[in-house]
């Protein structure tokens, strides 16, 4: 017993002398401005107050509220002339505390107006080359005349209201506050010039094929659309200027579109008048298509498309469409033309049917046949898998030229062969990928609906990251649109694909937390950082089990609601109860980046003698060894205190006082069982970058075998320069690396070995490519 005790009281003195070492450490790391924590400090002076709106847990609180806009709308398409026309009415519902003095709604159409600010807002100078196209629209083009042009705006009983114009933005200067629980109606009527959308990469417009004549039209933003009022910052009514996308009130939609005899359309919403509009093949088809759950159904064959390709109807056809009771939309959207081969396929959703459909024009072929519904549906399993069951009728992906926009249940996307029908893998995985992210778009933000002018990325990062997973999957389970024994060869989402904008010019690069008119590089950004972000904090930070049932507790809370980028940090923290605060301040609120790397190792052997630097240290003190308990000693390799006999020993071999402890602590079985170590090292890891990350290191030792050990982030919230860390092995330690996948996004990979490998940089390999050699 007094062995024991005696053994205790040594520890304590080695600990003592340890917390010693530590706080004169610290104390010089203060004062070289080393010690820093506030990378690990909570967000706390970043985030709003929790309130009864939004509780601090990123739920919505017992006081949310949103307000609801509903709108019945006809909608005529004059196809001759490339114009629409429109009367609406709109009831707008105030669930709000407040009472509203006058109501904002949006005319995005007005970025394309003749007087548009939009074209001005960017600097620019003289650039040495320009194509024919841009050089005839930045110079001698008439600019486009394609803003809204309202006729009225009237009130409930037919009177004229008083509205007031700001670029994007009408005020409806109603004649009394609308109190809180009340209702309003009016009505506006308008047109506008319909854009050629493979000009500017407009969001909505159509494409002209002079060959034939035709148009194909994607149509939205074409009517005035209610401004989103919230609790968050009253009315959201900054102005549209082409970057930065909508925020947008849930509401129920009932419209009537009349176009051309011959077109067909799809659009949100129920399709209410079928068997007036289909024909007696296409309903056949499409009672088909309701039961195919393995391929698509053709509803218009692309025979038929080009017979009705040589005539233009002068009569006219109207399609009715109605969102479905309790399954609100945000916006809509719709497609027409007779160029439209249009195909549906069933899908399983949650125990209910989806139908998967695609419209393109013939120019799409065999692209389009042949992918574009399966990307649709393995968008909707993998979305509905990880945050909840896609809850819409149908999805609609529309081929247009160059274009890549989302709607509820619609949106439009690129890919298009050559004209002999060829196509490269460029152009076929972009196809695939894009549609996957423009129907995924579907779930953020059309129903997790963010507020996109402001925050790009709570859409476009979020979707991206969703974008890869199902990309993923779609490698896995179509094997036959892969390459051999290869992934799908995702564009964004893996952490090497973000190095190069990480380790760019910081003069040109932003933090996520940033708006989108307001950034350099707006697709990496908004869509591959934060993308990146997620799949590293899935795959290495919180792990795959935990981060999914966080992010699904997100979606699911907020699926119809207006969450903030708040909630989303909250409620991942929430529902995993893992402190994400340093991770949310590192990637999304600054332009740091990862660099982790290994800086010095030492090899220690174990000594029963006295060291010098013992020695020194009760010098210093007026201790003699008298004073001291039996202590065992670290001594470095090639110190003065060293001796080749020490190596290969077991530390009881070396220490008499540590054999004597374990001969009078431990039972004969015990001891038995002790695997001593032979070699100790303090290996040194350092931190140049501005991001803690966890320290993912695979430890090589000399008979061959690995150890990989992963350290958490919070390793660094001491120092965040560098941590060193002691290793006691009963092997030789002859090689470390640091991040060994490249799983971390870290920008400097040269400075991850020990012992250090000779790599050459990207530059001196680019010089050596150019030169031949």
């Amino acid at each position: 017993m007094n062995k024991l005790k005696y053994g205790f009281a040594s520890l304590m003195f080695l600990f003592a002398g340890v917390a010693l070492a530590q706080e004169q450490e610290a104390k010089q790391e203060r004062e070289s401005g080393h010690y820093n924590q506030s990378r690990f400090k909570q967000l706390y002076e970043e985030f709003s107050t929790p309130n009864s709106y939004r509780s601090a847990s990123g739920a919505p609180g017992p006081a949310y509220y949103q307000q609801q806009a509903d709108y019945k709308m006809d909608i005529t398409l004059d196809d001759k002339n490339a114009k629409i026309y429109g009367e609406e009415t709109i009831t707008y519902t105030n669930n709000s505390p407040d009472n509203l003095e006058f109501l904002w709604v949006q005319l995005d159409q007005n970025v394309r107006a003749k007087d548009s600010k939009s074209p001005l807002r960017n600097g620019n100078g003289v650039n040495f080359a320009y194509t024919a196209g841009n050089f005839a629209e930045t110079f001698v083009t008439e600019p486009f005349d394609g803003g809204f042009n309202i006729e009225w705006v009237k009130d409930a009983n037919g009177k004229p209201l008083s509205y007031t114009i700001n670029q994007t933005m009408m005020r409806i200067n109603i004649p009394q506050a609308l109190k809180s629980g009340e209702q309003i109606s009016f009505s506006i009527k308008w047109w506008y010039n319909i854009p050629d959308h493979t000009v500017n990469r407009a969001r909505s417009g159509y494409e002209y094929f002079p060959k034939d004549g035709n148009r194909a039209y994607v149509i939205a933003q074409f009517f005035p659309r209610m401004a989103v009022y919230s609790d968050v910052e009253g009315w959201q009514n900054h102005q549209f200027w082409g970057s930065g996308e909508f925020a947008l009130p849930f509401g129920n939609y009932e419209v009537n579109i009349t176009v051309p005899e011959d077109h067909v359309v799809d659009a949100t919403g129920v399709l209410q008048n079928r068997k007036d509009v289909f024909t007696k093949d296409m309903m056949k088809r499409y009672n088909q298509a309701k039961k195919s759950y393995d391929k698509p159904v053709v509803i218009v064959t692309q025979e038929e498309v080009e017979a009705k390709e040589k005539g233009f109807a002068e009569k006219t056809k109207t399609w009715s469409f109605k969102t479905e009771p309790g399954k609100m939309v945000r916006d809509f959207g719709f497609a027409t033309s007779r160029k439209f081969i249009w195909d549906m396929q069933a899908v399983k959703v949650g125990g209910k049917d989806v139908m998967a459909v695609s419209m393109y024009p013939k120019e799409g072929n065999p692209l389009w046949e042949d992918f574009s519904t399966k990307a649709v549906v393995q968008t909707l399993h993998t979305y509905s898998k990880h945050t909840f069951d896609y809850p819409y009728h149908k999805a609609i992906s529309v081929h247009a030229k160059n274009q890549g926009m989302e709607y509820p249940m619609i949106c439009w996307n690129y890919g298009r062969p050559n004209e002999d029908g060829t196509y490269s893998d460029r152009t076929k995985y972009g196809m695939i990928s894009v549609i996957i992210h423009e129907v995924g778009h579907n779930f953020f933000p059309m129903i997790v609906n963010s507020d996109e002018r402001q925050w790009g990325w709570m859409d476009e990062g979020l979707d991206t990251f969703m974008q890869y997973l199902t990309e993923q999957e779609y490698g896995k389970n179509y094997p036959e649109d892969v390459a051999p024994n290869e992934n799908y060869p995702s564009r964004r989402g893996a952490p090497e694909k973000i190095v190069p904008y990480m380790a760019g010019d910081q003069s040109y690069i932003a933090p996520i937390m940033s708006n989108p008119e307001n950034v350099y590089q707006l697709g990496a950004n908004a869509y591959g950082k934060p993308a990146t972000a997620l799949n590293i904090l899935r795959e290495t930070v919180m792990g795959k089990e935990l981060f999914d049932h966080a992010f699904k507790t997100y979606a699911q809370r907020w699926m119809f609601k207006h969450p903030t980028p708040e909630d989303f940090f909250r409620t991942m923290e929430d529902a995993s109860a893992v402190d994400l605060d340093w991770f949310w301040r590192g990637w999304f609120y600054t332009t740091d980046y990862v660099d982790i790397g290994v800086g010095e190792v030492k090899k220690f052997f174990v000594s029963g003698d006295v060291t010098t630097q013992m020695k020194e240290y009760m010098a210093a003190r007026n201790i003699t060894e008298s004073d001291l308990p039996p202590l065992v000693y670290l001594v470095e390799e090639g110190s003065a205190d060293y001796t080749d006999a020490m190596k290969g020993k077991a530390p009881s071999e070396s220490s008499k006082t540590l054999k004597e402890f374990m001969m009078d602590n431990m039972t004969a079985e015990e001891r038995a069982k002790v695997k001593e170590p032979k070699y100790f090292y303090e290996v040194t890891f350092t931190k140049p970058g501005g991001i803690p990350m966890p320290l993912i290191v695979e430890y090589t030792y000399a008979d061959g075998t690995k150890e990989n050990v992963t350290y958490p982030p919070e390793i660094w919230r001491k120092n965040d320069k560098e941590v060193k860390r002691v290793m006691s092995t009963q092997k030789e330690l002859v090689g470390i690396v640091v991040d060994p996948k490249a799983e971390t996004a870290d920008i400097d990979t040269t400075n991850n070995a020990w012992p250090m490998k000779d790599e050459k940089s990207d530059f001196d390999q680019f010089k050596e490519k150019v030169r031949g050699e």
